[in-house]
């Protein structure tokens, strides 16, 4: 089992080496790794046991950090920061090339918030990388609101649990995104609406029932490499299909197409690999001379699940 303390510089020296750790929030426990280092985002996946790549929070401890991951933050996000911030309210913002695509599901937004919980911000504030921080509990089950949750949970999957007593909040942050001169909340949680409308005016409320703070309002086409798109056998695919204008994205077996045409996941058959792969190439797709893109799923297992996931979205 994962053993459970106060002590800020192992939590700093795990997450520092690409380890996640459980962090109190005043919202809910977190699943914390380097928001910038994909191998600890597969790995925070790996532990929850997610099926899909929703997007994840990056939270850090002051608003100069913000600044590091987003190309620009608009008037009326400063305005709530002002208010808000530390505290259970999220943006989804344009995001910097430094983030991960695997932090943001592909998308051009990030989601980034400051917590309030002393502890989360002391070890934040020891850091020189953002902490994505998703619910510490496994995929389907109840948030945890104490580090005695979090080692029900998934103590046999980290090995450190920085205590912090019991969540103050207890629900996930409010997510808000701008769009032009339009505050749009995707997701309702610790921040009320009323005090959002109370500083910026009247919001658009358009909540998903998707946890996903990137998701709510968009099409579940929304990863399409903007081709059509068709999962299955590949090589009985192409037999109808004209190479020159045809993409493949495949697991490990390359095929008879042009070489700028196809992507292999992992040659190797290594699904973590795969996961790192899997947004690059639904962009490399978007070409203008591919005209069709040919894919298939990989095995239905861990990571395989939330690629398969994203492909299956993706060919709607």
């Amino acid at each position: 089992m994962a053993e459970i303390g106060n002590d800020i510089k192992k939590a700093n020296k795990l997450l520092s080496n690409g380890e996640i750790v459980a962090i109190p929030t005043e919202t809910v426990y977190g699943l914390a790794g380097n928001a910038l280092d994909e191998g600890a985002i597969l790995k925070i996946y790996e532990a929850k046991n997610r099926p899909k790549f929703d997007p994840l929070i990056a939270h850090v401890d002051t608003f100069d950090k913000v600044q590091r991951i987003v190309k620009k933050i608009p008037h009326q996000a400063k305005i709530l920061a002002e208010a808000f911030w530390p505290g259970p309210l999220t943006f989804l913002l344009d995001k910097q090339e430094l983030v991960p695509d695997l932090l943001t599901s592909g998308l051009s937004r990030v989601a980034v918030r400051i917590p309030r919980h002393p502890i989360a911000r002391e070890l934040l504030s020891t850091l020189s990388f953002p902490l994505a921080a998703p619910s510490a509990n496994p995929f389907g089950y109840v948030s945890p609101t104490s580090a005695q949750h979090v080692q029900a949970q998934l103590g046999d999957r980290l090995s450190y649990i920085l205590d912090g007593g019991s969540s103050e909040v207890g629900v996930e942050s409010t997510i808000v995104g701008f769009e032009e001169d339009e505050v749009v909340v995707y997701r309702l949680g610790g921040t009320k609406v009323e005090d959002i409308e109370a500083l910026v005016g009247d919001v658009k409320v358009q909540v998903n029932e998707s946890s996903n703070p990137a998701a709510p309002g968009m099409l579940k086409s929304h990863y399409s490499p903007g081709r059509q798109m068709i999962m299955g056998n590949i090589e009985a695919n192409l037999k109808n299909a004209d190479r020159e204008t045809t993409g493949v994205i495949s697991y490990q077996k390359e095929y008879n197409v042009p070489e700028g045409n196809q992507v292999v996941l992992s040659s190797v058959g290594d699904l973590g690999e795969a996961a790192r792969n899997i947004f690059s190439a639904l962009r490399k797709m978007d070409q203008s001379h591919i005209e069709l893109v040919l894919a298939e799923y990989l095995p239905d297992e861990g990571l395989g699940r939330a690629i398969n996931d994203r492909l299956k979205r993706a060919a709607v």
